[in-house]
């Protein structure tokens, strides 16, 4: 699994990256098997100013489901990343486990365009 890191308005450090992808890292290791990239986004939306204003957007792309985008803002980034990070794990969790009771059914969703047309394919 890649994990895709950019930063928007400062420069990345060392330290930041390592935790990011320690995080994400520990909260997708049970995946990895239907993860290929996870993108982030980390920003200072404010700039110098403070506030809450520092953003880790997380999109990860699943194979015939929807993409998975977490977006957590936060005044200091390495809370906003842990809660992304929570949020993302659950959030992948649940996806993946509907994903595994009902293999189909997002798959039939993108192939057919009316319901008339999904029954027809169950019947067969």
């Amino acid at each position: 699994m890649q994990i895709d890191i950019q930063a928007r308005g400062f420069e990345l450090t060392d330290g930041l990256r390592e935790h990011t992808k320690k995080r994400l890292g520990f909260a997708t290791d049970w995946a990895h098997d239907e993860l290929r990239t996870i993108h982030v986004r980390l920003s200072d939306v404010n700039g110098p100013r403070g506030g809450e204003d520092k953003r880790c957007l997380i999109q990860i792309p699943l194979v015939g489901m929807q993409d998975i985008v977490i977006d957590e803002l936060e005044s200091d980034l390495y809370v906003a990343i842990d809660k992304a990070a929570n949020r993302m794990e659950r959030v992948l969790s649940k996806r993946i486990e509907r994903a595994r009771e009902h293999p189909h059914a997002s798959l039939k969703k993108h192939h057919t365009d009316s319901p008339a047309e999904a029954l027809t394919d169950d019947a067969n």
